[in-house]
């Protein structure tokens, strides 16, 4: 949509505001269906934080198979609207959330959590002993490569290398009221490092190469502990791998059972950077000018939605709409006032909207309570994000 179709569409709406344009929406998803290739993709639930959207995605095609939670109660609190099959990528000891889950795993839900140390484990057989089930777990397999000066990678989970992965394994099988239920091994340096930045050719080269070296070695370390893993006796129900950022690549391994993809569904700008992919800007934010200090510099309400990681310009939100229009560099994205450059052609009014797009993607859910969803030019809808749950898990 154009600035104009856009600030014509949400022009009855209270500013500031989230929407989601459904039909970008659903083409980024048959985008991921289409490099998917023949693997089922589980949805990142952390890039997404909108029930609503996580059901649309799943309806668009059987692709879409099953949640990658990031959050133990919030598994519970999607099982709750009966969502099957959620996998929670990351580890917790938190009792309290530890029985949620549990409790409901005893009501039926279909709930797996993450492990990657044996200390974690009487944690999760006490929530599960409580409870009165048995939890079924996952297996978190770092995926770094260790380079010749430079860890290229995450730091995520302890496990690296064949052996502990086994004897993790083992102590699962002997601890009471766990069962091992899968395997993930989230190559981030793959699916989640730009590789093309505008400007920066020999740093993106950098990072092709890098991204080159990196991918047979972690492969090959992955198949090798599903391998050892399965000989040692153990089930694994699913092997999960890759992100929105890999997989072309990752499909192509063939001890992973499935893929893992959410941050493509919303295209953020941390995306717009890739050598193989280019999603659609399905969702972003308006803020509305409430003063002008000069002719050609429109101030907004808010904005200071900041993405988590390291910090740097790329972090901040990018003025989207109107064409032109451009951050402060001494200002940047403030918590209560966000002042936009803008010289272009558009007759900008106070109370006029100026978009942004967010640079990570579910993290703006978090500061909105809702969606406001679009289709064509027009408003069809609206959806709860977490926050308009009444929900915060992080």
């Amino acid at each position: 949509m154009t600035y104009a179709e856009l600030r014509a569409a949400l022009r009855h709406e209270h500013l500031p505001l989230a929407y989601c344009d459904l039909d970008l929406l659903e083409a980024n998803a048959r985008s991921l269906v289409e490099r998917a290739g023949s693997l089922p993709i589980r949805l990142a639930s952390k890039s997404v934080r909108c029930r609503d959207i996580l059901r649309r995605v799943q309806a668009l095609s059987p692709v879409f198979q099953g949640i990658l939670c990031y959050s133990a109660a919030e598994a519970a609190h999607l099982a709750a609207d009966d969502f099957k099959d959620l996998v929670v990528a990351y580890p917790t000891v938190d009792r309290h959330d530890l029985d949620l889950a549990c409790t409901a795993i005893a009501g039926g839900a279909e709930i797996c959590l993450m492990v990657d140390d044996p200390l974690q484990l009487p944690f999760l057989s006490e929530a599960a002993t409580r409870a009165e089930v048995t939890l079924p777990v996952a297996i978190d397999l770092d995926m770094s490569s260790t380079l010749p000066g430079i860890h290229f990678g995450v730091r995520r989970s302890p496990v690296t290398e064949v052996d502990t992965a086994v004897a993790l394994a083992d102590a699962i099988a002997g601890t009471p009221n766990l069962r091992l239920d899968g395997l993930m091994g989230y190559e981030a340096q793959l699916a989640g490092l730009q590789d093309l930045l505008p400007g920066q050719r020999l740093k993106s080269a950098a990072v092709r190469a890098l991204k080159r070296r990196s991918q047979p070695e972690v492969f090959a370390r992955r198949a090798a502990v599903v391998a050892a893993i399965k000989a040692r006796g153990h089930e694994l129900r699913f092997v999960n791998g890759g992100g929105t950022g890999s997989l072309e690549q990752t499909r192509t391994d063939a001890a992973v059972t499935e893929l893992a993809a959410g941050s493509g569904l919303y295209g953020p700008t941390l995306f717009d950077g890739y050598d193989s992919f280019r999603p659609q800007p399905a969702a972003g934010f308006a803020l509305p000018i409430v003063r002008r200090p000069t002719p050609n510099i429109y101030t907004c309400f808010g904005g200071g939605y900041i993405a988590s990681g390291s910090p740097g310009r790329d972090r901040q939100p990018t003025p989207f709409l109107p064409p032109g229009a451009g951050l402060l560099a001494n200002e940047g994205c403030g918590e209560v006032q966000t002042p936009v450059t803008y010289p272009g052609p558009e007759l900008l009014a106070l109370g006029d909207p100026i978009f942004f797009r967010h640079a990570k993607a579910g993290e703006l859910c978090e500061h909105f309570p809702e969606l406001v969803l679009l289709a064509g030019a027009a408003v069809v809808g609206r959806a709860p994000t977490y926050r308009g749950d009444g929900k915060s898990f992080v």
